[in-house]
């Protein structure tokens, strides 16, 4: 009977255990979706403000190019991120398997986002580094991206966009409020999310200092 009790104490530690690594697991599929989601969310209010600069670009080309390198960094964390989730998933993790996989047409678009956000970010970077006499091709290349990406963006801020507000709304409610492991886990997340858009911040600055008179040439190009 003793041997029995024992047996029932250790299986039942075992079996809480187990759940507990489950649940453990269960988190680590929201966390990512958090993170996935806040992000989604800062790069949602940088992009929107970038896109205000196309208005009048002619007058306001000094900070579209300020806000396009500031959104290097977010834009880094936030394929970081689905991109972990998307490794996770086709390497067979069943959390991940669990969580499901995104409709099968955001699926489908999902390597073009990638690569047409890939591509219009390298081409403003390029536009930078080469100057105007070698601009002309990179500008149209920069544009030709750009349209590829607003068509694919929009389909996937329309899918996105209420789960992202909602998980970010409680997850900056945890950091107000909470003192709990979860809520910890949401400060670090609002960390990863403000240092990213840190790093944008003093990539600009490095920027600036590289090359002071980086806005005089891409003015006279586009008033062209």
């Amino acid at each position: 009977m003793r041997s029995s009790g024992s047996d029932s104490v250790a299986l039942g530690t075992v079996r809480g255990l187990a759940e507990a690594a489950d649940r453990e697991s269960d988190r680590g599929t929201l966390r990512n979706a958090r993170l996935t989601s806040l992000t989604g969310v800062l790069l949602l209010v940088l992009l929107a403000a970038e896109g205000a600069t196309l208005l009048r670009l002619h007058l306001l080309i000094a900070p579209h190019i300020v806000l396009g390198l500031v959104l290097i960094p977010p834009v880094l964390l936030k394929l970081a991120s689905t991109g972990y989730r998307f490794a996770m998933y086709y390497a067979g993790n069943p959390r991940y398997r669990a969580a499901g996989p995104p409709f099968p047409l955001l699926r489908l678009l999902a390597p073009f986002l990638v690569l047409s956000t890939v591509a219009l970010f390298a081409t403003g970077v390029m536009l930078l580094v080469v100057g105007p006499g070698q601009a002309e091709i990179w500008r149209r290349l920069h544009i030709l991206a750009f349209l590829g990406w607003f068509v694919l963006m929009t389909v996937h801020v329309l899918a996105h966009l209420a789960r992202a507000v909602s998980l970010s709304a409680t997850d900056l409610r945890l950091t107000a409020t909470s003192r709990t492991p979860t809520a910890a886990g949401s400060i670090v997340r609002g960390g990863l999310v403000g240092g990213s858009l840190l790093v944008g911040v003093v990539l600009t600055a490095v920027a600036l200092q590289m090359d002071p008179g980086w806005t005089a040439w891409l003015t006279r190009l586009s008033g062209g």
